[in-house]
């Protein structure tokens, strides 16, 4: 069974690769050829929670695409493209620079995948208005979004999970990881220029009109504003306090979803036609694939296989975590993976004592929240991202996204290697 499910998940993933055939199609070819030759069963497909369908991902996914197709219907996209594009004054790089800082701080509080569901609507915005092309700003925002998130407890999914399994706090993450991630920021805006200088094509004329604009001007419905962004504050705050509240975040954005389209003249309908239905449907196909590798015990013998190899020395542990949890992450979704791969790390940091082990923790984290960047598929985010491109006209391939995932993957986790090394080691 373990040769069936490593054939099939390979032969999707060519095939995702080679964009001959749709993902969402690929994705449930995939899941289904897996309950077929029964790799796995109906209850680990929809109901284990270690091996199956992440339902929480899903249906945050779901709640907070409605409540982005509310708040599209009030002009506060159109307000914060203008403001954008006024503020940089119509130079792309700069426009670049502000929004992958914004998309990077608020990855940090929210999860990444509602950061870029906020912030692709306004991105299409401000680069119609420049005569810009969008695709290099998405793959930009989204991997902005898997650095910062990595900075908190509540940024990204698989944090969520680490912090669970090693009793880890919001401020554990605040205090370990985010000043890393401050400076990976900093030098992803830098390496921006180099990734993307084609796409700096600065139009005067253009942005002298975007100067002219007033972006009050831009809000059609204030009433549905404030409904919408007080709906949506509530449910960050609640995303937020997630360690108190104890509340799952796609338990809180159903919620919030439900109030504001009950409490607004938005109808479920018109609420409902914006969601990216195939994107939903591709997750889920990809989850039982990845669910069946878990089921057979391939990717845990991979993982145990690292870990034996590494012994009782630390130093080595870690770094081998990182490089591999990196190279894993890009090929598999880092939510199984980091799923799977947590009590692994449990028992290893159980043989150091005291905070030393922690280290262990911050390597699973920074391996499987950043390598996410190096492929397509290599996080929530991503394939979110790829998802809505597609949907708005301007594709993007595989190929063209894993070319400069590749190389931001390699230099974050380059400079988070000597952090944690000179840090904890």
């Amino acid at each position: 069974m373990a040769v069936a499910a490593i054939v099939i998940f390979i032969g999707a993933y060519v095939l995702i690769a080679s964009e001959r055939v749709h993902r969402t199609a690929v994705a449930l070819g995939g899941a289904g050829l897996m309950l077929l030759l029964r790799v796995t069963d109906g209850d680990a497909a929809f109901f284990s929670s270690e091996s199956g369908i992440d339902w929480n991902v899903i249906f945050l996914l779901l709640g907070m695409m409605v409540i982005v197709s509310v708040l599209r219907r009030t002009g506060v996209f159109e307000f914060v493209a203008i403001w954008a594009a006024k503020r940089a004054r119509g130079r792309p790089y700069r426009l670049m620079v502000m929004l992958v800082v914004l998309t990077a701080g608020a990855s940090a509080l929210l999860d990444n995948v509602t950061t870029v569901l906020l912030i692709a609507p306004v991105t299409f915005l401000v680069c119609d208005r420049l005569g810009l092309r969008p695709e290099p700003y998405l793959i930009a925002e989204v991997m902005a979004s898997n650095i910062g998130g990595t900075a908190t407890l509540v940024g990204d999914p698989p944090n969520i999970i680490i912090a669970s399994r090693g009793g880890l706090s919001f401020n554990d993450f605040l205090v370990h990881l985010a000043p890393l991630i401050v400076l990976l920021v900093a030098v992803f805006c830098v390496l921006c220029r180099w990734l993307f200088r084609s796409a700096f094509e600065h139009d005067p004329a253009l942005a002298a009109e975007v100067m002219e604009l007033d972006e009050r001007k831009a809000i059609t419905d204030r009433g549905l504003l404030l409904q919408g962004l007080t709906v949506l504050g509530i449910v960050v705050v609640a995303f937020v306090l997630h360690p108190v509240l104890h509340y799952e975040p796609s338990v809180v954005a159903l919620l919030g979803a439900g109030l504001l389209v009950a409490a607004t003249k938005v109808t479920t309908e018109e609420a409902l036609s914006e969601v990216e239905w195939p994107t939903l449907v591709f997750f889920a196909g990809l989850f039982v694939m990845v669910g069946g590798l878990v089921e057979t015990g391939v990717i845990g013998d991979v993982s145990r296989a690292a870990a034996d190899a590494t012994g009782d020395r630390l130093g080595a542990a870690s770094m081998l975590l990182l490089w591999a949890s990196a190279g894993l992450s890009a090929i598999v979704d880092n939510i199984p993976y980091v799923a799977t791969m947590s009590p692994i790390v449990s028992d290893l940091v159980q043989q150091h004592p005291g905070t030393d082990g922690h280290v262990l923790w911050w390597a699973l984290a920074l391996g499987a929240d950043l390598g996410g960047n190096a492929t397509a598929i290599g996080a929530s985010a991503n394939v979110v991202v790829l998802g809505i491109a597609a949907r708005n006209g301007t594709p993007i391939s595989f190929w063209r996204f894993t070319r400069h995932g590749l190389v931001v993957t390699f230099v974050t986790i380059a400079l988070a290697t000597p952090y944690l090394w000179l840090r904890y080691l």
